[in-house]
């Protein structure tokens, strides 16, 4: 059995704590590897290195750090398939979605590239007698990122790739659900050239997250996770001083328009709610037909093409997905389908049951269809985070746009339509932060921005993009002045540019 350990100061570091995790393989629900929980000390380890690590690496100037992050990215592309390979063996996701979940992460990299860029500041000549006044982006310090199980390569690349890139040195806690991959990113990051301890990962579970809060040391923290935990980061962080953005759960609805292109839509929908097993903050659980003749159409759409889906191992090349990533999930999500059952939902697909021949203790969840959901129900109103589809009929599209602007969650929304008018009018009113039309799973390019808003998001900085760039920068604006002989006793008074 593999041990799993952190990796501090440039090396593999065994746990210390006496505590450890059990990461299984999906596809037959046995314990695969054993990892390390940290204690509060092996916290400490992380960022005593990552201090003396950042104290050099800060001097670094943008442009060598930014070629540091081009042969990280090269290095990363270069073992795709084996990171692919490794992630899909913890998670569980069929091999070409952890092929997105790598490629994805790089996109942020490649956005990185251009940190001498994006750490430019701004200038005024003469903005009063002789005087000039300039701004500079610096470094935080030591920040730290805590992420989740769904994409454990994407994510931690979405926050250390700006954050290094800027001059910070980085903790990464992953998931102890599937911790491997953060830890061979780390030894590749050491790899393409950035000084030991510039990027530390430190495994575990509560014990990790409190010390990670608590630590004067630590200026920030990025959190990805549900809503409840997203909430206590960040109440705990800000309230030891550190800047926080928490990102939490989501909800995210389809609207689907009577006019809009039904066959591609079914396909966009199927594969926004089952991908990955429905394991996505940005999956689509939900879809909204407007009218009972849209309604009816995508039920009987939707149901016929869920039939052909192929649920299978997740190295299975022809599997549209794979195994959900632990017995206790798989459970949740089945008890949810049952009190769906229970509040009057209708049950049109039930993927309770599911087994695949000769891996009956795998993980596995067939696909499921609820029609008839109201808004008061509780499957409704909380985060499945399965392969589980609900339909929420409405009349009109105001009452459409009511259902996802009013919910708890806000982290994306999507409409299906060929009406420029209405979609215009959706992207604008409709209040959730991030918006697709035609485009079932609205995550945004590496150089715009990705946060929800209500419940989904907690902090008020999104993140990659210059959204990063500002969360892991502080401004300092300077303003200069070179006189020549005496000055008058102005310097008395607050000065102005009159």
């Amino acid at each position: 059995m593999r041990d799993i350990t952190h990796f501090i100061d440039g090396a593999s570091v065994a746990g210390t704590s006496g505590r450890y995790g059990e990461v299984f393989n999906p596809n037959t629900g046995a314990v695969q590897a054993k990892v390390a929980l940290a204690s509060p000390s092996e916290v400490d380890s992380a960022v005593a290195s990552a201090l003396r690590a950042q104290q050099t690496w800060a001097l670094v100037n943008p442009q060598r750090r930014a070629r540091v992050m081009f042969e990280f990215k090269r290095l990363v592309e270069a073992r795709l398939e084996e990171l692919a390979e490794l992630l899909s063996s913890e998670h569980g996701k069929v091999i070409a979605d952890a092929r997105g979940d790598v490629q994805r992460g790089l996109d942020v990299i490649e956005f990185a590239c251009g940190v001498p860029h994006a750490m430019k500041g701004e200038y005024t000549e003469g903005a009063g007698p002789g005087i000039d006044v300039y701004s500079m982006r610096q470094p935080l310090g030591v920040v730290a990122g805590i992420t989740p199980f769904n994409f454990p390569a994407m994510i931690p690349m979405w926050m250390f790739g700006i954050a290094i890139a800027v001059g910070n040195s980085f903790i990464l806690k992953p998931s102890e659900k599937d911790p491997s991959v953060p830890v061979r990113l780390a030894e590749l990051m050491l790899e393409a050239g950035a000084p030991k301890g510039v990027l530390n990962v430190v495994q575990g579970d509560k014990t990790a997250v409190d010390a990670i809060l608590n630590h004067p040391d630590i200026k920030a923290v990025s959190f990805v996770g549900s809503s409840d935990i997203a909430a206590y980061v960040y109440a705990h962080g800000t309230a030891t001083g550190k800047r926080v953005q928490a990102m939490g759960g989501a909800k995210n609805h389809g609207i689907l328009l009577p006019d809009a292109d039904f066959e591609q839509a079914t396909k966009d929908i199927v594969g926004a709610a089952y991908g990955s097993a429905g394991e996505r903050c940005m999956a689509l659980p939900v879809v909204v037909p407007v009218g009972r003749k849209a309604a009816e159409e995508i039920r009987e759409r939707v149901l016929a093409e869920i039939e052909t889906l192929k649920v299978g191992l997740s190295t299975d090349p022809a599997a549209q997905y794979g195994p959900v990533v632990t017995a206790a999930h798989k459970t949740r999500i089945e008890d949810y389908i049952q009190i769906g059952v229970d509040e009057g939902a209708e049950l049109v697909a039930d993927g309770r049951g599911f087994k695949l021949q000769g891996y009956e203790n795998g993980f596995f969840i067939g696909p499921s269809l609820f029609d008839g959901v109201k808004p008061s129900m509780r499957t409704y109103q909380e985060e499945i985070f399965g392969p589980v589809l609900q339909i929420v009929r409405a009349e009109t599209l105001e009452e459409a746009i009511a259902l996802p602007s009013g919910h708890q969650y806000g982290n994306g929304v999507a409409i299906f339509t060929r009406n420029g008018r209405a979609a215009r009018e959706f992207a604008s009113r409709v209040n959730v932060g991030m918006v697709g039309i035609n485009v079932p799973i609205p995550v945004p390019v590496a150089y715009h921005t990705f946060g929800g808003w209500k419940r989904s998001a907690f902090g008020d900085i999104n993140q990659h993009g210059m959204e990063g760039v500002r969360f892991y920068t502080k401004t300092k604006t300077v303003t200069a002045r070179w006189p020549e002989g005496a000055q008058d006793d102005s310097a008395f008074v607050i000065p102005t540019m009159q």
